[in-house]
């Protein structure tokens, strides 16, 4: 059960064209992001179209990169920041952690700055060693930064909107492996109750599904694969900071099941917090013990071994049916 979308990469691309058409504060900074369109060709055209002056083509340097944004940002700029990809983001960390995600409370909430950071990230395309990387969790335990995970490009749109109007910096993880996908499986149609709500994408009454980001897909997939037999709820939480725990628990209540499934490493992950919150306030719903689905905590391996890392289709299925043995 598949549908045709606006790929990823293209309403990124919509989107960032009209927020620099309906801003003049608000420019583009990134490694190639300019001449070259970047490496996924996410900015393409933004260029030609608005100048060099608003898409910036930066230093090989991550760490100035966003040390450029924070200084833009501070002077009342709206700096959208790409970093190539997610494994690359470690030089950045200082800036972000210790200089983004402080200035409003060291300035005493004088001053607001609106920070955005791309990154592309996740696996599935056969990268190497720090090409295929999922960090969220990183900066998502962050007091300050805000992390979002869009697996549409609804979604991304949506995200890219409410991220330059916060304030406040924000990191948007971008899914390689879904920037030109065409066809996606079907959600079930429905608003989100505010901008960093999470979203229910497919509603059943055995089991609830969170998730967000590239695997939300695999989740759709076998959800649908498993029905009608099996009611399997999914949740796509599109947000990991802040969590949106009421849309879960509401689901908890209606399933009595938890699965988490995430592609960053399982060990202190965002599955985890996620299995904390509902065993706190949620824990008479559950009919069964919280699960998460997630890769082991290691190195992402070469891209001929990535298939043995990351989680299909079938591992959900396997792991969803297991869940509903335990109370038949």
């Amino acid at each position: 059960m598949s549908t045709a979308s606006v790929p990823l990469a293209e309403a990124i691309n919509t989107t960032l064209a009209d927020l620099l058409e309906q801003d003049p504060a608000l420019l583009l900074l990134g490694e190639d992001i300019g001449r070259l369109g970047g490496v996924f060709r996410v900015t393409r055209g933004l260029r030609d179209r608005f100048g060099a002056d608003r898409v910036r083509d930066s230093l090989l340097a991550e760490s100035t990169i966003v040390g450029q944004a924070v200084g833009l940002a501070m002077s009342g700029l709206v700096p959208v920041c790409e970093i190539q990809f997610d494994g690359f983001t470690y030089p950045a960390v200082n800036q972000l952690v210790t200089q983004a995600a402080r200035i409003g409370e060291r300035w005493n909430g004088r001053i607001s700055p609106s920070l955005v950071v791309r990154i592309p990230s996740g696996g599935g395309v056969r990268g190497v060693e720090h090409h295929s990387e999922s960090n969220e969790a990183l900066f998502a335990r962050v007091p300050g930064i805000s992390v979002a995970c869009p697996s549409t490009g609804e979604d991304a749109d949506q995200v890219l909107r409410y991220a330059v109007t916060l304030g406040a910096p924000v990191v948007v993880y971008e899914p390689i492996r879904l920037y030109w996908r065409r066809n996606t499986p079907l959600r079930d149609p429905g608003p989100a109750r505010s901008p960093t709500a999470a979203r229910v994408v497919r509603h059943g009454t055995d089991l609830t599904i969170a998730t967000y980001g590239a695997v939300t897909h695999e989740v759709l997939q076998a959800a649908h694969a498993l029905g009608p037999g099996v009611g399997a709820e999914v949740v796509d939480l599109r947000w990991v900071a802040p969590l949106d725990m009421d849309t879960v628990l509401e689901s908890v209540a209606r399933t009595g099941r938890l699965l988490i499934v995430h592609e960053g490493s399982r060990d202190v992950g965002i599955g985890a917090e996620i299995a904390a919150s509902v065993a706190e306030h949620g824990f008479g719903a559950l009919r069964t013990p919280v699960r998460r689905l997630a890769p082991a905590r290691r190195a992402y391996p070469p891209a001929d071994f990535e298939k043995d890392y990351l989680i299909g289709v079938q591992e959900i299925k396997d792991e969803v049916l297991e869940m509903l043995e335990m109370t038949t």
